[in-house]
Formats: structure tokens, C-alpha cells, sequence
């Protein structure tokens, strides 16, 4: 079957599936309400993936895409055409869980999430330029 709801992502990642809040309703979300169309072409990116060692994960409040994880770094994909994935954003650092922003401060660089920050070490950026030069890799065609 080529329809893959959020519960079958969950199972993928092994992560139980719960209500998301959406935070303007405030009224609870659950994945296996929200339908995502994949195709068979893209479930083998998916498992590609895996066996790459990245993570499918999901994202709260960001159950239109797919989470990818590996380390302690984080990106989206939503799905292009009926055959691959694009990039939704740019990839992150994961601060608090979540999915951050790189910032530039009075007080130096930082990987800022909420009310939460890391400081953007030589080690946590090369880390992070490592995982999203690795994922764009694994998502490219293959022959």
C-alpha cells in the first residue's frame, strides 16, 4: 500500500505515537489522523536512509514532513513528486529535542531553540555540516 499515515512513520522510528498540540487551537493533533501520501519510491529513500544510520523521527508540530535524525542533528523532508524527498529548510542542530535556528548574538554564535541555546563550537558545526552534507548525499538518485 502506498499510503503511509504518521502511525507507520512512528513504527519506522520506533517512537510511540501521541497527540501534537497544535499551539494556536490548542487542541490535540494525532499523527494517525494526518494521512502522507508516499509512494513506494520514496519509502526506498526512506529505508535507505535507515540503513545509512539516520533516524526517521517525528517532529511536533511538524507532521506535513518527514523527521530525519542522526547525532545530535535534525532535518526535515517533504516529499517531491512521487519519487523523491527535498530538503524543507536547511538541516540543525538539536537543541532541547527540537529543531533550532543558527544565530549570531552580541555574546557569540548559538544554536537557539525557544527559550533554549548551545553555543555553535567548532565540533557542533562541523557535526552539523557533516550530517547535512551526508543527507543531501543519501538523497540523491541512484543509478
Amino acid at each position: 500500500c502506498s499510503r503511509w499515515c504518521r502511525s507507520d512513520l512512528c513504527a519506522l522510528s520506533g517512537m510511540p505515537c501521541g497527540p501534537v498540540f497544535d499551539s494556536e487551537l490548542s487542541t490535540p493533533n494525532w499523527y494517525p489522523n494526518r494521512a502522507m501520501e508516499l509512494a513506494p519510491q520514496q519509502l526506498a529513500i526512506l529505508n535507505r536512509l535507515q540503513q545509512g544510520g539516520f533516524e526517521i523521527v517525528a517532529f511536533p508540530m511538524y507532521e506535513s514532513y518527514v523527521g530525519v535524525r542522526r547525532g545530535n542533528c535534525g532535518a526535515l523532508l517533504a516529499p517531491a513528486g512521487s519519487d523523491n524527498f527535498t530538503l524543507y529548510g536547511e538541516p540543525s542542530y538539536l537543541v532541547a529535542g527540537g529543531l533550532s535556528a543558527r544565530t549570531i548574538q552580541s555574546d557569540g554564535h548559538w544554536f537557539v531553540r525557544k527559550k533554549d541555546k548551545l553555543e555553535a563550537s567548532p565540533e557542533r558545526t562541523a557535526e552539523l555540516e557533516s550530517f547535512a552534507a551526508e543527507l543531501v548525499n543519501a538523497l540523491l538518485p541512484v543509478a
